[in-house]
């Protein structure tokens, strides 16, 4: 098989070129790896490692204080516990201190054999020498024994010998370290973020007193909660404003294996809002434990449901149904919990969901028994939520069918369309490729914005009969969305959308594609372009963070002017070029490009279609290359508007 050969490369391939990152290199060279990247949760991450190490200290019984120092400069923190001290005897194998040993050596720790910890945060046993690899200094103290012992580190290796201090009072462990600013681009930490974590441990670790000192305010904040979760509960309903329809709150606390605590109300909104930790440690993505959890409150407000014959004739309730305006915190501890990465957003242990949904459905159920007030304004709550379900649908079906716009069953099938029926705020977003088209339609508000995707370059219509064009799939699915007709059948009365964007890749390739559907339009529904219907929709190239900053670019010239605008800034800049926009996260898509309070349209007149025509024809006949950048720029002509 033939293949490229690149002058920068060897032709030869032996066993000298082979690299081994040696230590904590692997760290540095792959930063993303262990901390899930070197933007501002990448930072924060380094503080919740040697954090959590703390917290296993009280989890298992050894602490119950822990103070947070954020110094002056905003950059440097302190983490001190009064738990047993990491040991500084040497290790019998390495012949080094233990503190050293776990401090610059990956997989080194006390909680893989399950002897010292019975249920921790963290099990993987890098976390702190990833906090060690990616600081430019890191100073342990540890207090045993009678005496404090320091030892100093950077980027990785130790920078002085473990000596002793002098004599102390009690054991501990105090770390306080700084952020490498040559691997993020700002070290600056964020004091709120950090409160609201140490605030969060302190519900869920009843007993354990947590302080923030803040040394550029003066201001020092202490976190205690006896009542835990149930405290916790309270305050999320009270920060969101959400009524509860229940007067008792369900609470489980079970201290046997696997140990959890859980407690659950449902409230007047019609949001569902769960909140799941492991080991203490956040789990935003959920898991197989929220899995079993929610299992396990459908099964039990159905079995109510059925038991007690309370759902009408010809009602349905979904699992949806029974978990609308419900507000739950899951706390569960696991000996071996099996993360999904390092950064510990998901839980994957298969056994975990039936265990869950089999323990908090037996407590449920009894719940709901023994508390018939409570478990009857549970039903009303789910059956009210089922028929606004049916009621909703049925008013949309009754309205579609009634409205102009009734011939939507011949709509193509990869139209992810818009709920509205009203065009004059309908959007239709034409986009390249299933990848791009999966990213927005998580990014669009799908009550008036509607997506289509299609795939690879679309048909040159510039000298395309109207019968070949509709047989061409892409366009054709074009055509079936917009709903107007085209040629003698055209009809600007049924047009379903009043904005008809397109949303391509900011790249050459996108500019081809963009180019060649604004040739359709101009020759086949140029009414459309003269009703001020088309746009061009200009998503970012580059993203760029500086500081606490973060900016985005459509272009390379764009990029280079915000980059010389910003020389002086004493931080790196870490851009970031998108290479599509199925790479790009939905939330990105949706802030940038597809939210009507920060997006910018490019209005196509018939002008502009008529220049890009030209164009076109200009390379009819000719052989050229797929880079069609050079098109985009001399035309169309676009007026910039603010929609």
């Amino acid at each position: 098989m033939a293949g490229r050969h690149n002058g920068m490369t060897s032709r030869s391939y032996t066993a000298k070129d082979i690299t081994v990152l040696e230590g904590l290199e692997p760290v540095r060279k792959r930063p993303g790896m262990y901390i899930g990247g070197v933007d501002s949760a990448g930072l924060h991450h380094l503080v919740w490692e040697i954090l959590d190490n703390a917290v296993d200290e009280a989890m298992n019984g050894f602490a119950d204080r822990i103070e947070v120092i954020l110094h002056r400069d905003g950059e440097t923190i302190t983490i001190s516990d009064n738990g047993r001290g990491i040991p500084i005897d040497p290790h019998p194998k390495f012949k080094k201190p233990a503190l050293e040993l776990i401090l610059t050596t990956l997989h080194a720790g006390g909680k893989f054999e399950g002897l010292n910890y019975s249920h921790s945060g963290g099990l993987h046993g890098v976390g702190a020498s990833v906090v060690t690899a990616l600081s430019d200094l890191l100073i342990a103290r540890v207090r045993r024994n009678g005496t404090e012992w320091e030892q100093r580190f950077s980027r990785g290796k130790a920078i002085s010998a473990l000596k002793p201090l002098g004599p102390a009072r009690g054991n501990g462990t105090t770390i306080t370290f700084h952020p490498d600013p040559e691997i993020f681009p700002s070290v600056a930490l964020r004091p709120k973020l950090i409160a609201e974590r140490l605030e969060a441990k302190a519900y869920l670790h009843k007993g354990l007193t947590l302080i923030l000192r803040n040394e550029a305010t003066g201001e020092e904040t202490r976190y205690h909660h006896e009542a835990g979760l149930r405290a916790y509960l309270a305050k999320l309903l009270t920060d969101g404003q959400k009524k509860p329809i229940m007067s008792e709150i369900f609470a489980l606390e079970r201290e046997e294996e696997p140990p959890l605590e859980c407690v659950l109300t449902w409230t007047e909104s019609p949001e569902e809002s769960i909140y799941t930790f492991v080991n203490g440690i956040p789990t935003p993505f959920g898991g197989t434990h929220e899995a079993g959890l929610k299992s396990a409150i459908v099964k039990a407000v159905r079995n109510y449901l059925n038991i007690h014959d309370l759902i009408p004739k010809g009602l349905t309730i979904t699992a949806e149904d029974t978990r609308e305006g419900i507000v739950a915190i899951l706390s569960l501890y696991l000996k071996h919990p099996q993360f999904q990465g390092q950064t510990k957003e998901k839980l994957g242990n298969p056994e975990v969901t039936a265990q869950l949904d089999g323990l908090i459905r037996t407590a449920l159920e009894n719940f709901l028994l023994h508390n018939r007030s409570q478990a009857d304004a549970i039903a009303q709550r789910v059956i009210l939520a089922a028929k606004a379900r049916m009621a909703s649908r049925a008013a949309v079906e009754t309205v579609r069918s009634k409205s102009s716009v009734s011939h939507r069953l011949n709509l193509p099938g990869k139209l992810a369309d818009c709920s509205s029926t009203n065009p004059e705020v309908s959007e239709l977003f034409i986009v390249e490729g299933d990848s791009a088209g999966g990213s927005a339609k998580q990014a669009r508000d799908r009550s008036f914005q509607a997506i289509l995707p299609l795939r690879g370059k679309v048909l040159n219509t510039e000298q395309a009969s109207l019968s070949k064009v509709l047989t061409n799939k892409e366009l054709s699915d074009v055509v079936s969305a917009l709903g107007c007709g085209v040629g003698k059948t055209f009809d600007l009365a049924k047009l379903r959308y009043h904005k008809i964007c397109l949303l391509m890749d900011a790249d050459s390739d996108g500019n081809h594609i963009c180019t060649l559907l604004l040739t359709f339009f101009y020759r086949h529904l140029p009414e459309l372009i003269a009703a001020g219907y088309v746009y061009i929709a200009r998503p970012p190239l580059y993203k760029i963070e500086i500081g606490n900053e973060v900016y985005w670019a459509k272009d390379d010239a764009e990029r280079d002017r915000l980059l010389a605008q910003h020389n002086g800034h004493p931080g790196r800049a870490l851009v970031q070029r998108f290479k599509g926009l199925g790479e790009m996260n939905p939330q990105t898509l949706k802030e940038t490009t597809l939210d009507p309070r920060s997006r910018t349209l490019l209005r196509v007149t018939i002008e502009d279609a008529a220049r890009t025509d030209a164009t076109i024809q200009t390379l009819m006949g000719k052989e050229v290359q797929p880079r069609f950048a050079f098109i985009m720029s001399r035309a169309p002509r676009v007026e910039e508007v603010d929609v």
